[in-house]
């Protein structure tokens, strides 16, 4: 019996480095963010969810108000929790949790453990991204929760970045 390589069903992903990622903050602005624009980034978001049988939720705040939420089959009231605290790290350091978090194991600790923060309020977990407004700053959050946390934010990125090609 020969021997054969097992192609594992997942590669290990490469993270993103400190500088990929405030890049892709720095790149991902938009000139105005309405409740119509809510509700298509939302729609965009569950289509493509659908389309990989994702098993998320997903949610969009602006200025303290949810504008648009989901919960796809297979997500879970857990996601909704994950949503909350990700989407509180945004709005206090007004960066992607997936950043924040990065940055704090870039510095040879955790968020958890150097924050100061309640866990139970705060996550630094990759899904959740600032809706960032040219001229204005950070006004909410784009968040997915149900994937591993990478995926998550790399989700998110994706739908900002084909939502804003179409703004252009």
């Amino acid at each position: 019996m020969g021997t054969h390589e097992i192609t594992p069903k997942f590669t290990p992903e490469i993270t993103p480095s400190l500088e990929e990622l405030q890049a892709q903050e720095r790149r991902l602005v938009f000139r105005q963010f309405t409740h119509d624009d809510a509700w298509a980034l939302g729609s965009l978001l569950v289509e493509l969810a659908r389309e990989r049988q994702a098993p998320v939720a997903v949610d969009i705040h602006r200025s303290g108000q949810q504008l648009f939420h989901a919960a796809l089959p297979g997500s879970a009231p857990d996601n909704d929790a994950w949503i909350a605290r990700k989407r509180r790290v945004v709005e206090r350091f007004g960066a992607s949790s997936y950043l924040i978090g990065t940055r704090y194991r870039a510095r040879g600790t955790t968020f958890e453990d150097s924050s100061r923060l309640d866990p139970d309020e705060y996550a630094a977990h990759g899904g959740s991204f600032p809706i960032n407004v040219a001229g204005v700053g950070v006004i909410g959050a784009v968040t997915v929760s149900g994937l591993p946390q990478l995926e998550d934010h790399r989700f998110v990125v994706e739908a900002l970045e084909l939502f804003l090609e179409k703004e252009l």
